[in-house]
């Protein structure tokens, strides 16, 4: 199955990433600098071998996973992340939006590894009320009876990732507050237990969204922006780093020693481009 993409931005971008990506790993080799301390998130969104640029190979992923393993880390997810920021050899995992083949592709990978990981979800698609507005054909998702029983019993643990993923910034207040608040509502009737982590769609989010985020009870939120985490990080902020369908295992152990810390050359061009207002149609 192929998914169309949608949406996320100029196809020249896309095309240039990983070269751009490519060149930022050889720099970082050339520096031989040690990696700068702090926790790193690593963010997916698939495990598929879809024609998808948010889709990681199911080898690439495993491979990825055995570097980590090799190297020592202990993976684990973004909720326990923030609770270990002052120490060593700790790795975040998480996944975006709740594909179904996270669990399918990717679960008995982490298993076989004990890593832990979190998948932030947003609950009207697991429910079936809203589609996903940067597909033609969407790929498919994650539903309550799978999210339950896998809440329960694996590496994954779920968390909130609004209700519809809007742009947060670009809503009411009162509908911004009912997509944060709800969302953790919804989830936790559905689990059975407190929710406690958070993930901004896009990663757009200002001081008001991060308010609200605090006024609904959540004690970790987890942003795009690239970078480590450190004591002292805002817990309500934390940073994360994009592993990209292209990136190479070369690729991969740059982003985890420090060499993707920094914004790269093209992403506030991709952004502007990703979520500028649409015409109304």
């Amino acid at each position: 199955m192929t998914s169309e993409r949608l949406t996320l931005g100029p196809a020249w971008v896309q095309a240039v990433k990983p070269a751009l990506t490519r060149g930022r790993t050889a720099a970082w080799k050339l520096r031989s600098a040690p990696a700068p301390a702090g926790v790193r998130i690593l963010f997916y969104h698939r495990i598929s071998d879809d024609r998808d640029v948010l889709a990681v190979s199911p080898g690439r992923f495993s491979e990825q996973m055995e570097l980590l393993a090799a190297e020592g880390y202990v993976a684990v997810d973004a909720v326990q992340a923030a609770g270990l920021l002052g120490r060593d050899g700790v790795v975040g995992l998480c996944f975006d939006d709740g594909y179904r083949d996270v669990a399918e592709n990717g679960l008995r990978v982490l298993e076989r590894h004990g890593f832990g990981a979190s998948v932030f979800v947003i609950t009207g698609v697991a429910g079936g009320r809203v589609g996903l507005s940067w597909y033609a054909r969407r790929p498919p998702m994650l539903g309550w009876r799978e999210i339950v029983a896998l809440d329960g019993g694996s590496p994954l643990r779920f968390e909130a990732h609004t209700i519809t993923h809007p742009r947060l910034p670009a809503l009411g207040l009162e509908a911004a507050r009912r997509e944060i608040a709800g969302s953790k509502a919804e989830l936790e009737a559905r689990l059975g237990r407190r929710v406690d982590g958070f993930c901004y769609p896009g990663g757009l989010f200002g001081a008001r969204e991060r308010t609200l985020v605090a006024e609904a009870g959540f004690t970790v939120a987890t942003s795009c922006e690239p970078g480590a985490n450190r004591p002292g990080s805002d817990p309500l902020a934390l940073r994360r780093i994009q592993i990209d369908a292209r990136d190479r295992l070369a690729d991969f152990r740059a982003k985890l020693d420090g060499g993707f810390d920094r914004p790269g050359a093209l992403r506030a061009v991709y952004r502007r481009a990703r979520f500028a207002p649409r015409p109304a149609r």
